[in-house]
C-alpha cells in the first residue's frame, strides 16, 4: 500500500449542495427551502424544542425525581460491617480508614442490618434505635 493509493471509503465524502445555480440542478430559485415560512428565510430559526407555540414536550411531561445534595456526603453503615473492624472505638475516621465509607463522607449513620458479636464503642456517629439496642446487647456503648 502506498500513500498515493489511499482513498476514503465510498460515501465518506459527500458533495455539498450547490444551491441557487438555476433550474437544471433542482436547487435553483428557492434553493430547496420551499415557498414562504420561517425556515425559508435567512436567519429564520427557533430554539430547540420549539413546537410552533404548542406546549413543548419537555414542559408537558411531569417533573420526576429528586437528587439530594446532602446524600453525596452522608453514608449508611451496617452492623455486620462494624464486626469486621479490629478496633474498640469506632468513629468517622476509623470508618474512612477501613474503606467502609467514602473518603469525602461528612456524616454517617449505623443501621440495624446483620449481627454484631463484639463490644464496641461508637463515637460521633448517628445510630438508629434498633442498632443502638443491638450494640448495647453485645456489650458496647454509644457516645454522642
Amino acid at each position: 500500500m502506498f500513500l498515493n493509493t489511499i482513498r476514503s471509503s465510498e460515501g465518506a465524502r459527500k458533495k455539498s449542495k450547490r444551491v441557487g445555480r438555476g433550474i437544471g440542478c433542482t436547487l435553483g430559485k428557492t434553493c430547496g427551502r420551499g415557498h414562504k415560512g420561517q425556515k425559508s428565510r435567512s436567519g429564520g430559526f427557533h430554539k430547540v424544542g420549539f413546537e410552533g407555540g404548542q406546549m413543548p414536550l419537555q414542559r408537558r411531561l411531569p417533573k420526576i425525581g429528586f437528587t439530594s445534595l446532602i446524600s453525596k456526603y452522608s453514608a449508611e453503615v451496617r452492623l455486620n460491617e462494624l464486626g469486621g473492624l479490629n478496633v474498640d472505638v469506632i468513629d468517622l475516621k476509623t470508618l474512612i480508614g477501613a474503606n467502609i465509607v467514602p473518603a469525602f463522607t461528612k456524616k454517617a449513620k449505623i443501621i440495624k442490618s446483620g449481627e454484631l458479636t463484639k463490644a464496641v464503642t461508637i463515637k460521633g456517629i448517628k445510630v438508629t434505635s434498633g442498632a443502638r439496642v443491638s450494640i448495647e446487647a453485645a456489650g458496647g456503648k454509644v457516645e454522642v
